[in-house]
């Protein structure tokens, strides 16, 4: 089989774009504090609002705009956002560990450490930004689409992953232990190292980055090279 072929055979991620439209909006300084744990938000768009620090655990947010909001330290454990786009999304600590993302973009967030593990993303987009830790372990992530992002540590591990692909993205380092992977694309993005060398299946590369992991797939399988 050629290179075009093989290529062909490898299902990119399934978007399309979240529009919003009538939305209301959420006065400012005061719009977090009309947030609440296990409340629903419809149609509202948040603009330079600070969150930090709230307990907003099982919250839904449906077809909703984040524009420059701060959400540090804020509880978003179990949360649901469906058709919203996150702009300019800021959080030193963002905790939405088992939440549930479905038809979401986020435009470049800056974010230190990304609690997500065990979170269902579905059509998300990432456009952009910047991320120190992104822990999605033991995550569902199915038509994912990360691009020009810099994501210092990637862990993936036990993770499923169906249609993801990083595109123009910089990883200094990639956990793919125990994960399952299912056209999974990350040609043309930079990476330091990947570890998980035992669940690459799915795993979609190019032959600079084939180079690069040559070394370690050859420890891992106990190959000397001489």
């Amino acid at each position: 089989m050629n290179r075009r072929a093989a290529a062909a055979r490898i299902a990119p991620p399934r978007l399309s774009p979240v529009v919003l439209t009538g939305l209301s909006d959420q006065p400012s300084p005061d719009g977090g504090s009309a947030l609440r744990r296990g409340e629903r938000h419809d149609g509202v768009r948040y603009s330079r609002v600070s969150a930090d620090g709230l307990e907003l655990a099982e919250a839904v947010f449906a077809e909703c705009a984040f524009e420059g909001v701060s959400f540090s330290d804020t509880q978003f454990r179990g949360a649901s956002f469906r058709d919203c786009i996150l702009s300019g999304l800021q959080a030193p600590v963002f905790r939405a560990a088992r939440s549930t993302w479905r038809e979401v973009e986020f435009h470049n967030p800056r974010l230190g450490s990304a609690e997500l593990y065990e979170a269902g993303l579905q059509s998300v987009r990432i456009d952009g930004g910047k991320v120190d830790f992104l822990n999605l372990r033991g995550a569902k992530l199915s038509d994912v689409l990360v691009t020009d992002c810099i994501i210092n540590e990637l862990d993936l591990g036990g993770a499923a992953a169906t249609r993801v692909k990083l595109e123009g993205c910089t990883v200094g380092s990639l956990d793919l232990a125990g994960a399952k992977l299912q056209d999974f694309d990350i040609r043309g993005t930079g990476f330091r190292r990947i570890s998980g060398l035992g669940s690459l299946a799915g795993l979609a590369i190019d032959e600079y980055q084939l180079g690069l992991l040559a070394p370690l797939l050859a420890a891992h399988l106990g190959i000397t090279v001489l």
